[in-house]
């Protein structure tokens, strides 16, 4: 089995210095997961032209999705739109559609319609906009590259109105193995079971409490059969050295 793959980049500096927390990976993640999506990539790029051409044209070149957040608003470093619009050989075109929704959003406000803002409606020639539910400033699709805000809430909104439309695949399964002992001890078990069982990964995680340790111990896979034959081997073999192990289906806790 196989699912559409996927990259997410972020773009901007406020990222990459700190002062602003990345909270859109993850999330992204989880939804792309949820689809059956497979999330191969992520970065977290400057705002810089050259970089973020290079960065999406290799992406594009490499999976079937691509997912980018940041750099469309009205300020003189949101250069995204550009960027993609070059990478793809677009020129950049006030898109009527765009335009007006801008124009309704602001209409009865106390916010100027300004010629900041009017930037927001500039959209590579034939993208396909992205609706913006919150602040009416759409993203856009060239492609396969989908652009959404920077804003989580925003981002979050742009998507739930797009994931519909995107291609879809199995859910990932994954079950937990909780293992009373270190993954040192139990390391030629888990690669044992990840090299007989096709399609499964097996990933560890260590765990320290007050006078105990552990490791649980991931098992993935498409196929919901093989993954959990798998998980089922894993525990069997750390038992079989004297360990406690206990299969657990998402959600469970031990």
């Amino acid at each position: 089995m196989s699912n559409p793959t996927a990259a997410i980049v972020i773009i901007g500096d406020e990222i990459l210095s700190g002062r602003t927390k990345d909270k859109n990976i993850g999330w992204l993640a989880e939804q792309l997961g949820a689809q059956g999506i497979q999330l191969r990539e992520a970065r977290i790029i400057a705002d810089i032209r050259e970089e973020i051409i290079e960065t999406v044209k290799h992406m594009s070149d490499r999976y079937d999705l691509v997912f980018t957040s940041g750099g469309i608003g009205p300020t003189h470093d949101d250069i995204t739109t550009a960027c993609i619009a070059e990478a793809f050989g677009r020129k950049v075109i006030r898109h009527p559609e765009a335009e007006a929704r801008l124009i309704k959003h602001y209409t009865n406000t106390d916010i100027e319609f300004n010629e900041a803002r009017q930037k927001m409606a500039d959209i590579p020639e034939g993208a396909e906009l992205i609706d913006n539910p919150l602040s009416a400033a759409p993203g856009f699709i060239v492609e396969n590259v989908h652009v959404f805000a920077g804003v989580p809430s925003i981002l979050q909104a742009m998507f739930e109105g797009l994931k519909d439309r995107l291609p879809g695949g199995v859910a990932m399964t994954r079950l937990t193995v909780q293992c009373a002992i270190g993954e040192g001890t139990i390391a030629t078990i888990m690669e044992t079971v990840q090299q007989t069982h096709e399609g499964v990964s097996v990933g560890s995680y260590p765990w320290f409490k007050p006078g105990q340790f552990g490791t649980a111990v991931v098992v993935s896979g498409l196929d919901a059969e093989v993954t959990a034959a798998a998980a089922q081997m894993l525990a069997d073999g750390v038992r079989a050295i004297g360990a406690n192990a206990q299969v657990m289906a998402p959600g469970e806790t031990a």
